[in-house]
Order: C-alpha cells, then sequence, then structure tokens
C-alpha cells in the first residue's frame, strides 16, 4: 500500500451509510449561514453512485414544484450527517439518468421486497411431520 492510498483510507469514515441505486433516501446536511450551523433534510431518490473510497459521491434526485432537482453529495463528507433509507427500490440499472425524462408515475421506482426474513417465523418441515405424527 503506498502513501496515497494510506490517506485516502484514513480520510473515509468508519461507518458509510448503506443505500443501493434506486433507493429513496433522506439525506441530512450540515448548512452554514454565517456564524450559525443547522441540519437540512434532502429526499429524493438515489439515481447514481460513482468513485471509489474517500472520493464516493452519490446522486439525489427529487421533484420540487414540479422541477426536478439533482444533487451530487460525497459519502464520506463531514458535511453529511447520515443517510436515512426511507424506500428501497427494485431497479436494475447502475445508473437511473433515464428517470430524467419521464413524468409523474412513470419516474416512479418499483419497491424491492424481502422474503428472506420472514422465512424464519415459519415451522421446519421436521417439526410439521410431528404434529401430524402427534394427533
Amino acid at each position: 500500500m503506498n502513501q496515497l492510498e494510506r490517506i485516502q483510507r484514513s480520510l473515509t469514515k468508519k461507518s458509510a451509510p448503506r443505500f443501493e441505486i434506486g433507493d429513496t433516501v433522506r439525506v441530512h446536511v450540515k448548512v452554514v449561514e454565517g456564524e450559525k450551523e443547522r441540519i437540512q433534510v434532502y429526499e429524493g431518490t438515489v439515481i447514481a453512485r460513482k468513485g471509489s473510497l474517500n472520493t464516493e459521491t452519490f446522486t439525489v434526485r427529487k421533484l420540487s414544484y414540479g422541477v426536478g432537482v439533482e444533487r451530487i453529495f460525497p459519502v464520506h463528507s463531514p458535511i453529511v450527517s447520515k443517510v436515512d433509507v426511507i424506500r428501497q427500490g427494485r431497479v436494475r440499472r447502475a445508473k437511473l439518468y433515464y428517470l430524467r425524462g419521464k413524468k409523474g408515475r412513470f419516474a416512479k421506482v418499483e419497491e424491492r421486497d424481502f422474503v428472506g426474513e420472514s422465512k424464519s417465523s415459519a415451522q421446519p418441515p421436521a417439526a410439521e411431520a410431528e404434529t401430524v405424527t402427534a394427533s
């Protein structure tokens, strides 16, 4: 590992936010106005993610009064205080730039479901066989 890689690894956040392309996220951004600092929330769909290590960025798109607004955030920046995932989207592309040309419900991303976690509540097949023989 050379010196540049060591510097890049030291500048990354220890707990980087976990989200994917197509997710609807709420980004909490620190905004400095004069001497005051406040947190502004920016909510939208993640349409792109690029870069690696400390240079990684993600693009969030939202509609504001009927006009599409995109903003690029660095993942490991101290300006981004946290990223909340509101909805997980199901997409088959790495970049969702085609959403720029869509309007209304056609600009929505389908929601992703998780069925793997709900199977743990079901009984295993051996337990079902015991209940059948007991009766």
